[in-house]
């Protein structure tokens, strides 16, 4: 059997950067108004929507360790831990929508920008870091969660979740 090609690790970098650039211009060229106007399709309003697309890189730095962790372990420990986590699924939806609404009024349209920075820092220097064996590690995944979510994903595949969620959402926005 011959040997996968390697991970395009520039690809998924550019794509981090894409992300991270356009919410600049996102932030930079929206007014009062457009922030605080409803979104299409979410309950949430552009600044909070805003702030859970960010949330979305947030939460693949803890992802990156739950692949690395459960990887390791049986893989009926991983599919019996998504399994507990897609059961979960209405309460999710519940933290998602109310947590993004909270956090929105810290990391608010002055300072998401910042954090956004940081985080995406973050997942480049790790990126970087991962060996090729690394990036092939897989875990079962709670597919209820978010549609990009598949059964089975590798740490590959977690580093490009985020993008895919930033340009779902950034179709629901009403800016002017």
């Amino acid at each position: 059997m011959s040997e996968p090609p390697p991970v395009d690790r520039a690809a998924i970098a550019a794509d981090l950067e894409r992300a991270r650039t356009a919410l600049h211009e996102l932030l930079g060229s929206a007014t009062a108004a457009d922030f605080e106007r409803r979104s299409n399709g979410t309950r949430w309003t552009n600044e909070q929507l805003l702030f859970h697309m960010v949330f979305g890189y947030m939460v693949v730095r803890r992802l990156l360790v739950l692949v690395r962790v459960f990887s390791r372990l049986p893989d009926r420990v991983g599919r019996g831990f998504a399994w507990v986590l897609d059961a979960a699924t209405p309460v999710f939806h519940q933290i998602n929508y109310f947590g993004s609404c909270a956090a929105a009024t810290v990391f608010d349209r002055h300072r998401m920008g910042r954090q956004c920075d940081r985080v995406i820092a973050k997942l480049q220097r790790s990126l970087a870091k991962e060996s090729e064996t690394s990036l092939r590690r897989s875990m079962a995944f709670p597919v209820r969660w978010d549609p990009f979510f598949t059964e089975t994903m590798t740490l590959e595949q977690v580093y490009r979740y985020p993008g895919k969620h930033f340009d779902f959402h950034r179709a629901q926005l009403t800016l002017g």
